[in-house]
């Protein structure tokens, strides 16, 4: 938990793993992983499943929005008030029961946007000619 929460990169288990290993030699991935899933269900850090079927882990554990990079996968936490009505419009409108919801944006870092070019796999907008 203290390796999850002393970073904002959203770690995967296996960079827990790398950090954790520094100080406890002796620890298995797979205990990494137990305990690592335990925090989760006990709340004292969010398990987050995005894009590329990678868990990520926040220590941030209040509601937030993230931005995920296209191109080099970060993920990065929003500064930006969690917009509770969305839930309540598609609990009426649906009549399911909306406990939260998650939204990501994505796009380019800021780091990918000095490097140039379009994300992963999207292609670029070309020109339309008018006739």
């Amino acid at each position: 938990m203290q390796v999850v929460r002393s970073t904002d990169v959203h770690p995967t288990a296996e960079w827990v793993y790398s950090e954790v290993k520094r100080t406890i030699p002796g620890i298995s991935l797979g205990t990494v992983y137990r305990n690592l899933r335990l925090l989760s269900e006990a709340g004292e850090v969010w398990a987050y499943e995005g894009g590329g079927g990678v868990c990520r882990y926040d220590g941030c554990t209040t509601s937030h929005y993230h931005f995920r990079c296209e191109r080099c996968g970060a993920v990065i936490d929003i500064d930006e008030p969690v917009d509770r009505d969305i839930d309540r419009r598609v609990a009426a409108s649906s009549g399911l029961q909306i406990r939260c919801h998650v939204l990501e944006f994505r796009g380019l870092c800021r780091q990918c946007q000095q490097r140039g070019g379009s994300p992963a796999g999207v292609k670029e907008a070309s020109p339309r000619s008018s006739d």
